[in-house]
């Protein structure tokens, strides 16, 4: 039996597969939702085997869905790299770039891509700013040229080089009792309450590990899916919250917000530039990563996470 599958029914399929949902998928592609289902049904015609089940509101992949997901990924990865070589060809000045970015990094890697822009002025680029969730899932499936984020994912098989510093410091609202002080101790933390990111998120990971490793136990209140409602939430009163410093330069600079003097504060991370272990990098994004590389100005650490090796 002949298959006439196009590449955009395998990414729109691909994308319903790694969401699980046809609502998210077609938010990403920019479609709507039945142009999204139509697609999906005619694939499921074509091979003549249901690839989804829905289960109350939830939507499954079958066994057969398991099966093209596998091979799915395989021929779109195939097609990038003949898009990697024919752009290698034709020289960064022809070259496209898609990069994924986790929310936080976007408050200074836009003025990273304006100053990459400014030198080559040609190179089309496709961004897409996301949670951490989102972006490891893109990084698993291979979508993005590289992407900038916080600590690389443990269980993922990725080569990642420290860019610049990421300290995460405690905000508070200018009105708040610990204001002004210093050397405040991390056990007066006990008594407050925190405004949270949503779980997955490395700042919330990394504030529990701190107050886990010195037994102190706040108060988690409010749980929020961006930096921005974190910021105007701690503004608003509602609690106090650990971001990374680079979100809060204005914010601190206008007396919106002050960052708090606490013991084992600020936690240093770093921000990291990464891709798939073993990934064939066309000359832009391999020009891309030395400009984000250079421009970071740290000494370099590379990580390279294989599976194999844990």
């Amino acid at each position: 039996m002949a298959l006439h599958i196009t590449m955009r029914q395998l990414q729109v399929f691909e994308s319903v597969a790694r969401h699980l949902s046809f609502t998210r998928a077609a938010e990403e592609l920019h479609l709507t939702q039945p142009a999204v289902s139509m697609q999906v049904k005619q694939l499921e015609s074509m091979v003549d085997i249901a690839l989804f089940e829905q289960l109350g509101k939830k939507v499954h992949l079958t066994e057969a869905g398991r099966t093209m997901v596998k091979h799915s990924r395989k021929m779109m990865a195939q097609l990038n790299e003949i898009e990697k070589d024919i752009n290698g060809l034709r020289g960064v000045d022809g070259g496209q770039l898609k990069i994924c970015i986790a929310s936080t990094v976007n408050y200074f890697a836009t003025r990273l891509l304006s100053r990459f822009c400014d030198v080559y002025k040609s190179v089309g680029i496709s961004l897409d700013v996301i949670n951490r969730e989102e972006l490891i899932k893109r990084l698993e499936a291979n979508q993005p040229d590289l992407v900038l984020m916080g600590q690389p994912p443990e269980e993922l098989d990725v080569v990642a080089k420290a860019f610049m510093e990421n300290p995460l410091i405690i905000i508070a609202n200018p009105q708040h009792k610990l204001c002004g002080k210093k050397n405040i101790p991390l056990s007066a933390m006990a008594n407050e309450v925190f405004v949270m990111r949503e779980p997955g998120s490395g700042t919330r990971t990394a504030m529990k590990r701190v107050f886990r490793q010195y037994e102190v136990e706040p108060k988690f209140g409010v749980q929020l899916s961006s930096n921005e409602t974190v910021k105007q939430s701690v503004e608003a009163g509602l609690g106090l919250a650990v971001v990374s410093a680079h979100t809060v330069d204005l914010e601190l600079n206008a007396g919106r917000l002050v960052s708090l003097e606490v013991e084992h504060f600020p936690i240093m991370r770093k921000w990291f530039v990464a891709y798939r272990r073993g990934k064939k990098l066309s000359a832009t994004a391999q020009i891309f990563l030395d400009f984000v590389l250079s421009e970071g100005g740290i000494q370099q650490e590379s990580h390279n996470r294989s599976k194999a090796t844990k």
